[in-house]
């Protein structure tokens, strides 16, 4: 899966989307990823949603009297004609705490004394964020679980009539994994081809294993805080890698723009992008990242306007990694990955494999976005478990022929990607 995520605020109404689904197509993302699209509360957050029925107006055609299913439909009939399939997230962790819902089921939310809880959770340094727009849904101790699970059916037998195809299932690990299995389930004996991906960042190791076999058929890993040498990052992968697929991200709309972070340095874009697209089973990538943008995507503020006039184009580096994704299915699926150590401790040299081991690569990564750094591997065909011919897939200076010993000189960021097979 190749999702390129269409940030419904800086988009605007459903018909002027069709210029970001054409470049997302050309870009060789096979699914569009949606924020919520449903009419919000007060707040005017995208994840606090009021009405899971209606649309809001700020993504339909201004005094259009074209039915509000019929204008949803549309972008997405837009969308697979150009051969990508539509994903939204699918909240029901929580919803506006303004909602009619929390009137009319008070029993399905959690509670503090006589007040409905806000929803909240605690990050990694042991601080706990409340969101006072959201009510938290009592998944745990609801009195009447067979009410609200049988409403959040209906949420996505509705989403899936408009044609989407796909969820993307907010702060999954706040739900039951009981609950998601049994959800899952009913949908997939009428929908196989709907597919469920569980957002699971900020959990525990074991609310992530817990959740990942829970019938996902993906979920988010964290190589984006990767700092491309620890052990934490291989050991996550590889306690959930043979229960679900991974999708890997170089920011996502919840995190600081990387060009920003790196300082303007589009070495950095293309190194992060290069390692989420062909360590993981997935990639998704936020719109914007193809020009640079530094802005975050803000889910109250972010608006059309914001858009911004940038002099950076990667869409060629994007293109060229999104292919050799689908040219190969050793960066198509999970396999075993491990690090080969390497004298010059500024480059990553990684060692991927499909399962069956029909398929083996070889990336080779320099770490340092700023500065030149020497490679050199006295047998590159050591390293493979099975040695086959290898063929040199990189973007810059694809090599016909790979000398023993293998030396290079790798500019700022620059990849190496050396795959065995045609």
């Amino acid at each position: 899966m190749k999702l390129y995520n269409l940030f419904p605020r800086l988009c605007g109404p459903f018909e002027a989307w069709t210029p970001h689904l054409e470049r997302a197509a050309d870009l060789g993302f096979d699914w569009v990823f949606v924020n919520p699209i449903q009419k919000r509360g007060r707040s005017d957050s995208l994840y606090s949603i009021a009405d899971y029925f209606a649309i809001s107006r700020d993504f339909l055609r201004p005094g259009s009297r074209t039915p509000h299913k019929r204008q949803v439909r549309a972008m997405i009939a837009e969308a697979e004609h150009l051969g990508m399939r539509v994903m939204i997230d699918l909240v029901i962790n929580h919803c506006a705490i303004d909602a009619k819902l929390v009137r009319d089921h008070p029993e399905w939310f959690v509670r503090e004394g006589q007040q409905v809880a806000n929803a909240a959770c605690v990050e990694a340094d042991g601080t706990r964020v409340v969101w006072e727009d959201l009510a938290q849904f009592d998944w745990h101790h609801t009195s009447d679980r067979e009410g609200l699970f049988g409403y959040c059916r209906e949420v996505v037998e509705h989403l899936i009539a408009l044609g989407f195809r796909g969820f993307r299932c907010d702060a999954a690990y706040q739900v039951p994994a009981a609950v998601w299995h049994r959800l899952i389930e009913h949908v997939h004996r009428d929908h196989p081809e709907v597919v469920f991906v569980a957002e699971t960042l900020g959990c525990s190791p074991e609310q992530t294993r817990e959740t990942a076999a829970a019938g996902f058929d993906a979920i988010f890993n964290s190589g984006k805080w990767w700092d491309l040498a620890s052990p934490w990052l291989l050991e996550q992968y590889d306690a959930t890698r043979t229960l679900v697929p991974s999708i890997g991200f170089p920011e996502s709309h919840d995190t600081a723009r990387l060009y920003a972070e790196s300082g303007g340095n589009p070495h950095a874009l293309e190194q992060r992008y290069l390692f989420a697209a062909l360590f993981s089973g997935g990639v998704l990538m936020p719109i914007g990242y193809e020009f640079g943008f530094a802005q975050p995507l803000d889910v109250v503020t972010t608006r059309p306007a914001d858009w911004e006039a940038t002099n950076l184009d990667l869409g060629n580096f994007i293109r060229h990694v999104n292919a050799v994704k689908d040219a190969h299915p050793v960066f198509q699926g999970e396999g075993p990955v491990r690090i080969i150590p390497l004298d010059n401790p500024a480059v990553l040299l990684l060692h991927k494999r499909t399962e069956d081991g029909a398929g083996e690569a070889l990336i080779v990564l320099n770490k340092d976005v700023e500065q030149r750094q020497w490679l050199r591997i006295d047998d590159l065909y050591r390293h493979l478990e099975h040695p086959a011919p290898l063929r040199d897939r990189s973007f810059q200076w694809a090599m016909d022929y790979l000398p023993t010993p293998f030396e290079f000189e790798l500019g700022p960021g620059m990849a190496r990607v050396l795959v065995t097979g045609d």
